[in-house]
C-alpha cells in the first residue's frame, strides 16, 4: 500500500502489537509513547494516518488532536480511548478526530478501521461511489466542491476540512435537496455500524456549518428537519 501511519500510544506492548500487525497489512509504521513525541513526528513526517491514544504522558491525545488541527495538518486520525465515556468520544470528534474505537479492542478490528477510513479518503475519485456522477466541480450557492481534488471552497476561498468533514459535504452535496437521516448518513459516510451513535453526525454537521454558513446559528445550506434529520440546498435569495 505505502502509506504512512503514525501509532501514538503509552503502552508499549498496544504500540508493539499495532505495529506488527499493521506491518503486516502492508503500512509503513512509526510510533511515538508519549503526546509530545507524537506530535513533533506528525509535523514533521508525511502521513496518511494517525492512530493517537487518549490517555498519554506530556501531552493528552485531546491536546495533540487540537493542536494539528489548528496547524491545518488535516491527516485523518483515528483516536483510541479505554473510557466508555460519551464526552471523551464527543469532545474528540469536536476537536477534529475523525474516528473512534474503545479498548479492548482486536487488532484486527484496527487494521480493518484503518483501511476503511483510507479507502474513504482515497482522492481518486472512481474508488469512491460519493463522487460517482458528480463530475469536476459542484456548485451550491456559494459553495464549490472538486471531488477528485477534496477540495471545497466558500465564496472562492478555500475552506480547512478533515477528510471526514469532506466526505460528509460531499454525499450531502450528491443528495442535494433531500432529507438524510442521521442513520442514513452514519451508514454512508462512516461506512460501518456505530450502534446508533448519532452524535457523531451532528458533531460534524456543526464543524460543516462553521464552516460554510455566515451564521452557524442560522444556517442556509444545511438545514435540520427537525425529528428526521438534515439537507443541503440553495440558499434563497433572500437567505
Amino acid at each position: 500500500m505505502g502509506k504512512k501511519l503514525l501509532v501514538v500510544d503509552d503502552e508499549q506492548s498496544i504500540v508493539t502489537l499495532l505495529q506488527y500487525n499493521l506491518q503486516q497489512a502492508g503500512f509503513e509504521v512509526l510510533t511515538a509513547m508519549d503526546g509530545e513525541e507524537g506530535l513533533k513526528l506528525a509535523n514533521s513526517q508525511e502521513l496518511d494516518l494517525i492512530v493517537l491514544d487518549l490517555m498519554l504522558p506530556k501531552m493528552d491525545g485531546i491536546e495533540v488532536c487540537k493542536k494539528l488541527r489548528q496547524q491545518k495538518v488535516m491527516v485523518p486520525i483515528l483516536m483510541l480511548t479505554a473510557k466508555d465515556d460519551e464526552f471523551d468520544k464527543v469532545l474528540g470528534l469536536e476537536l477534529g478526530a475523525d474516528d473512534y474505537m474503545t479498548k479492548p479492542f482486536s487488532p484486527r478490528e484496527v487494521v480493518a478501521r484503518v483501511k476503511a477510513i483510507l479507502r474513504r479518503t482515497q482522492f481518486a475519485p472512481q474508488q469512491s461511489e460519493e463522487t460517482s456522477g458528480l463530475g469536476d466541480e459542484v456548485f451550491i450557492g456559494s459553495l464549490r466542491i472538486l471531488p477528485e481534488h477534496y477540495e471545497a471552497y466558500f465564496e472562492g476561498n478555500r475552506i480547512e476540512l478533515t477528510p471526514k468533514e469532506f466526505e460528509l459535504l460531499l454525499y450531502l452535496a450528491k443528495h442535494k435537496g433531500r432529507v438524510l437521516t442521521r442513520d442514513q448518513l452514519l451508514s454512508a459516510v462512516w461506512n460501518y455500524d456505530f450502534a446508533g451513535d448519532t452524535r457523531i453526525v451532528d458533531v460534524h454537521i456543526s464543524h460543516l456549518r462553521e464552516k460554510i454558513e455566515r451564521n452557524s446559528r442560522k444556517p442556509v445550506y444545511i438545514k435540520t428537519i427537525r425529528g428526521l434529520g438534515y439537507k443541503l440546498e440553495e440558499p434563497k435569495s433572500d437567505e
